[in-house]
């Protein structure tokens, strides 16, 4: 069935209302639907629309509270640790990255780790943030166990994101990555839609590499990015997070049967602060520069920077609409009751 082509005006009343029902304050409510539907704006849509009905149900549940705001734990110089008390994981990850930026404009470099938090959606959009600011923003978060470590059968790493994101126009310089080849949530679409993988993502039951993402899925066996390489990553990940938080490990994490509580940290450089504004710019042309002038593969094809093509599918998507899945626009609108 075709997707359905809506505006983020016909989407945001529809989330706002089905938070208000659950106990969100008007201007909380209107934040975390703004997060979802700007993440399928911008294209990533298994971290957008398709996410809010697990979203609401996780509120239903008890695991996320919508009225529990983040607090801060302690303070060192640039360094901040603070409390997540288990409130809604973008809305804390969205204030966690603004206190860094406050922090950045003061002292250049701010750091606030968060612990006891909850899945922040689309990890891009709080390095967005950043970037708007003025600044360099690095998040990173860990997760359940959902990857085996390179050379293991079974799952006991996160896939652990990582998003890095710069100043540029007309939109930021954004690398948002899991740790492993393929996202859960990238590989849902692909199961959605009845597509094979680009390339195999992980191990079926059998663990046989396959290209399937319903197999994947079923198995929870991703294939780490790079194979060693991604899970050794993911590994300092999760040691960075849990330790500068004093949070939960991904270890600890999969002991509770669901994915809570969990370890995240952001990071903002001031490029006004630590450096000039100028030669900041300079950079970054320079490498634009570079990419520009490499021949691509193959003919027709074309070597982008990391954001490039999502700038390109959030204006196709304000002219032509947001592509919603029609069974997951049935889920949202049942949110209303």
């Amino acid at each position: 069935m075709a997707p359905l082509r809506l505006s983020r005006g016909d989407i945001e009343p529809v989330l706002v209302t089905g938070l208000l029902r659950r106990d969100f304050t008007h201007e909380r409510a209107a934040l975390c639907a703004r997060l979802f539907v700007e993440a399928s704006l911008d294209g990533v849509y298994s971290h957008g629309l398709n996410r809010f009905p697990q979203f609401i149900g996780m509120v239903e549940r008890g695991v996320v509270r919508p009225d529990r705001e983040p607090s801060r734990v302690r303070s060192t110089g640039a360094v901040e640790t603070w409390d997540g008390r288990l409130g809604p994981g973008n809305l804390n990850a969205w204030a966690c990255m603004g206190r860094a930026i406050e922090m950045a404009r003061d002292r250049g470099v701010g750091v606030v780790s968060l612990r006891n938090t909850n899945h922040w959606m689309r990890g891009g959009s709080y390095g967005l943030r950043a970037a708007g600011s003025g600044c360099i923003g690095v998040c990173m978060t860990n997760t359940q166990p959902n990857m085996p470590p390179w050379g293991g059968r079974e799952a006991a790493v996160g896939n652990n994101p990582l998003v890095i994101a710069a100043p540029n126009e007309p939109y930021p310089i954004l690398l948002d990555m899991a740790m492993s080849q393929f996202s859960y949530g990238k590989m849902n679409v692909h199961r959605q839609r009845g597509e094979k993988l680009p390339c195999p993502g992980g191990y079926d039951l059998d663990l046989q590499m396959t290209d399937e993402p319903g197999l994947i899925l079923e198995s929870e066996l991703a294939t780490p990015m790079g194979y060693w390489k991604g899970s050794g990553l993911a590994i300092l990940i999760d040691l960075l997070v849990a330790t500068l938080s004093g949070g939960s490990t991904t270890a600890e994490i999969g002991e509770r049967g669901e994915e809570y509580g969990i370890s995240q940290v952001f990071i903002a450089f001031d490029l006004g602060r630590v450096g000039e504004k100028a030669e900041s710019r300079r950079v970054l042309e320079a490498i634009k520069s570079s990419l520009r002038r490499t021949p691509p593969l193959r003919e027709g094809g074309a070597v982008r920077y990391p954001g490039q093509g999502t700038w390109q599918r959030r204006q196709q998507n304000e002219r032509e609409g947001i592509p919603v899945d029609p069974g997951i626009w049935q889920r949202i609108l049942q949110t209303q009751g």
